[in-house]
């Protein structure tokens, strides 16, 4: 053997080995070529306008760059073959176009020798709409015909109600905060139809039940959720609040396996996106998987499963920093408020279906609904509305005795608790101070979810701690015990205890 060819040998680890080759060998070309993204370019234009009117300065983008109309309207984007979507971030004092409550923004790219041309028209809202309202709808999660007549009969028909509750013309819209439905795509049909009984549009976000689970990668997991909704990240504008939506769910190529995880696509795109909002404005982003949650410390676990939170939420941080945000977030079916600095608070929202269908409560003992945000300018109030419930039913009082741990004490579960409110109690018309709050199972939630035959329809389900619940020691000759909670807001709620028998009073 040549000093040559046992230094190229050398080179690859086969020296020494014995081993000899064809001279072809080394100069083998792939049996199958190779079949690569095609990256040719695909230039966008186009026009936003209203009463033949173009728009300026709207955002219009393509998911990988954003660029803005100009004074006439036009915009032009240089974009490539592995966009799929052009689409817009609907500017404040516009209607959402929509299909029955499912909003349309976007425009499905099919170029024609190197372009395409998408033109968006809106209509002019016949109101301001610096005040409006808005709702969350965390994990419908569907997968049968039962769960989809009930997300319709009661769900629905609750929200419904709710928008007819306030002033006529009152602006609302809706954002489905993931899973949807829960891996069957033909229930996709009856959330649509949830969504059209409400009477109000609706922004999708996607979730881990929303995806192709036999796609290889996660870029084939969002195909049947881009043909029915548009994108998987997107933003829009209503009033002076900037709404951004994004896909946390990271899916990685086996059944029902992901991470909560936010690609360096999304984080770039919505740098660029952010570009286009003034600092100081208030930002509402939404997405499935929470950023954070502090369910492993009520589990007295060490870290957060991988699943449960979004590994570089950090960087969501730090591009969130020059804003007041706000981060809507669903898949835990538990209600939980996490404050990340001065300017940033998550909402992980209790869910439309409870625990899975089973029963009217999520297993930290949260009613089965959704937030309701109500929108004066750049500030946001909320509460949280019990489907089926009124609005006034934010906590749920429990006899003496009802906490195992806690035999002599009263508790109270406040769902939508955050360290802003008080809760106090009364013993016979008494003032007795604020209740002390503790990690533990909320008395329902044990009742209906604790065992291996319970609940019947999903057995796995079972309680999981809290910490918004609250306990007082009353005397033993106490007679009534009245439980007062007040909000960040100012909104005072009450529930009263009598003789072990709770009453609900709502003043």
């Amino acid at each position: 053997m040549s000093q040559k060819r046992r230094s190229f040998l050398k080179s690859l680890g086969l020296a020494g080995i014995g081993l000899t080759f064809a001279p072809n060998v080394l100069q083998a070309k792939p049996a199958i070529p190779a079949k690569g993204k095609d990256l040719s370019t695909v230039t966008l234009s186009g026009k936003v306008y209203a009463n033949g009117k173009g728009i300026a300065g709207v955002a219009v983008t393509d998911g990988i760059n954003v660029v803005t109309t100009d004074s006439a309207g036009r915009y032009e984007l240089l974009s490539n073959a592995t966009a799929d979507l052009v689409y817009i971030s609907i500017p404040s004092g516009y209607e959402f176009t929509n299909e029955k409550s499912i909003t349309r923004f976007y425009k499905r790219i099919v170029p024609q020798r190197g372009r395409f041309k998408a033109d968006f028209e809106l209509k002019k809202l016949a109101q301001d709409d610096t005040k409006h309202n808005f709702v969350v709808w965390a994990d419908p999660q569907i997968i049968s015909k039962d769960d989809a007549e009930q997300l319709k009969r009661e769900s629905a028909q609750d929200l419904k109600q709710l928008v007819s509750g306030y002033p006529q013309n009152t602006l609302f819209h809706g954002i489905g905060c993931g899973d949807l439905v829960w891996d069957k795509f033909e229930l996709f049909d009856d959330y649509q139809e949830a969504l059209a009984i409400s009477g109000i549009p609706f922004f999708q976000v996607i979730g881990n039940h929303d995806m192709n689970l036999d796609a290889r990668t996660d870029e084939g997991s969002t195909e049947k959720f881009k043909e029915l909704f548009g994108p998987t990240y997107y933003s829009f504008n209503r009033g002076e609040i900037h709404y951004v939506v994004l896909d946390d769910v990271f899916f990685i190529g086996t059944a029902k396996k992901y991470i909560g995880y936010l690609t360096e696509r999304q984080l770039a795109w919505l740098e660029q996106d952010l570009a286009t909002v003034k600092p100081g404005t208030t930002v509402v982003v939404s997405l499935h998987i929470p950023a954070y949650t502090r369910q492993h410390e009520r589990n007295q676990e060490k870290e957060p499963s991988i699943g449960g939170v979004v590994s570089n939420r950090k960087e969501l941080y730090r591009l969130l920093q020059p804003f007041k945000a706000h981060i809507m977030s669903g898949h835990t079916h538990f209600n939980e408020k996490i404050f990340e600095g001065d300017n940033i608070i998550e909402h992980v929202h209790g869910t439309v279906c409870g625990a899975w269908w089973t029963g009217p409560i999520c297993y930290d003992g949260t009613p089965s609904g959704y937030g309701v945000y109500e929108v004066n300018g750049s500030e946001l109030q909320w509460y949280y509305k019990s489907t089926g419930l009124a609005r006034e039913h934010q906590l749920r009082i429990y006899p003496v005795g009802a906490v195992a741990t806690r035999p002599d004490y009263v508790a109270v579960n406040v769902w939508n608790w955050d360290p802003s409110w008080i809760v106090e109690w009364l013993e016979d018309g008494r003032q007795m101070g604020e209740m002390t709050r503790e990690t533990g199972l909320d008395p329902l939630s044990v009742e209906l979810h604790e065992g291996a035959a319970k609940p019947a329809k999903h057995k796995w389900v079972e309680p999981q701690p809290t910490d918004h619940l609250f306990f007082a020691k009353p005397s033993a000759n106490a007679t009534t015990i009245v439980v007062q909670a007040t909000d960040r807001f100012g909104n005072v709620f009450r529930d009263k205890l009598k003789v072990a028998k709770l009453e609900s009073v709502v003043r």
